[in-house]
């Protein structure tokens, strides 16, 4: 008899441990009974930070059953980076990231959730001088359109903000007539500054050859030469600029000025000017894992994270009507249908990086 018990006791130990190693296999529960998130890493431009960080991007992206932890750098640096242990990277337009998915040979495909152009944001008085001398025209006290071509004219001819007529009255303005942009060998909107540029310089057609490299070099180096160092992030330069310590004229992305106004922060005297001839910023999802696809879809086409784009100032891919709608009470800043901004096409990313090289030697 007591072999027999001794025997049902050991059974049942090799059960209850088998039990236990079997549990130990199962997917985590959290206090719902639901499956825990899945951990997702990913490497995105530093404009994205924000919205990946918002609470209710975090809480949205748990309910789907993922946590995504990321990490910050330069589009363009991204290439340069160990991503082996990344499930995605997110640059800022899709010259980096076609770049990213031959690199990694990237079968299934890149995803584009949101984009935002480029606009160029300069105080009041500023615009208005602009304005006063050909270089743009303003829709109001808030908005308005720069002209790329007398511009680049201005540039070309290393014009001085006090050679403008009314700017005598600002001591503020002083030097040759710039933007200030990112370092276009490791930024994004840097780079797709001088795509833009370089489309107008070379006659309306997209640079695709030596001869256009070398028809357009001269005008982009004044453009990026005058400025000294630039930063590799336009965060830097456009907080700066809200603050009132930034320079005259500082090239954004349109989501920086929108978020602001979005959430209902003060912008001051900010004027909006859209380049008549722009490059929009596509940010453009690579993913190297099934997780990493699965958050572009969900960034793609989830109701509740389209809305939390638009609110941090992206515009979800096909959706004209919900930015619009959303940021109808800031129509006085933003140009919500683009009507009058030209599209240029960008370079390839040989073409693009040999650019900016030039604009910098």
């Amino acid at each position: 008899m007591r072999r027999i018990v001794g025997i049902v006791l050991a059974v049942l130990l090799i059960g209850g441990v088998a039990a236990a190693v079997v549990a130990g296999r199962e997917p985590d529960k959290n206090a719902a009974g639901s499956t825990a998130p899945k951990t997702v890493r990913g490497v995105i431009g530093s404009e994205k930070a924000d919205f990946f960080a918002d609470p209710a991007v975090v809480k949205a992206l748990a309910d789907k059953g993922y946590t995504v932890k990321t990490e910050t750098s330069g589009s363009w640096a991204m290439e340069e980076m160990d991503l082996a242990d990344a499930d995605f990277a997110f640059p800022s337009s899709t010259a980096p990231a076609g770049a990213l998915e031959k690199k990694y040979k990237v079968s299934t495909g890149i995803l584009r959730p949101f984009y935002s152009p480029l606009v160029v944001v300069a105080h009041r008085s500023t615009a208005r001088i602009l304005a006063a001398n050909g270089l743009a025209t303003l829709d109001g006290t808030s908005r308005g359109t720069l002209r790329m071509g007398p511009y680049l004219d201005a540039a070309r001819a290393d014009r001085t903000w006090q050679q403008l007529k009314g700017a005598s009255a600002h001591a503020e303005l002083g030097g040759t007539i710039s933007i200030s942009s990112t370092d276009p060998e490791t930024s994004n909107s840097g780079a797709l500054y001088l795509a833009a540029a370089s489309y107008v310089a070379n006659g309306g057609k997209v640079v695709t050859d030596a001869a256009g490299l070398a028809r357009t070099a001269p005008v982009l180096k004044k453009l990026t030469v005058v400025q000294g160092a630039q930063q590799t992030s336009s965060d830097g330069p456009f907080t700066d600029f809200v603050s009132g310590a930034g320079q005259p004229l500082v090239l954004v992305y349109e989501s920086q000025v929108a978020a602001l106004l979005l959430q209902h922060q003060d912008v001051g005297d900010l004027v909006v000017l859209y380049p008549d001839t722009t490059v929009n910023s596509d940010h453009t999802l690579v993913p190297f894992t099934d997780n990493g696809r699965a958050i572009g879809q969900l960034l793609t086409t989830d109701k509740t994270l389209r809305a939390l784009a638009i609110r941090h100032g992206f515009r979800p891919q096909d959706g004209t009507a919900e930015f619009s709608e959303a940021t109808a009470p800031y129509a006085a800043y933003l140009n919500r249908t683009l009507a009058g901004v030209y599209q240029a096409a960008v370079p390839t990313t040989e073409i693009l990086h040999e650019m900016a090289r030039r604009a910098r030697s």
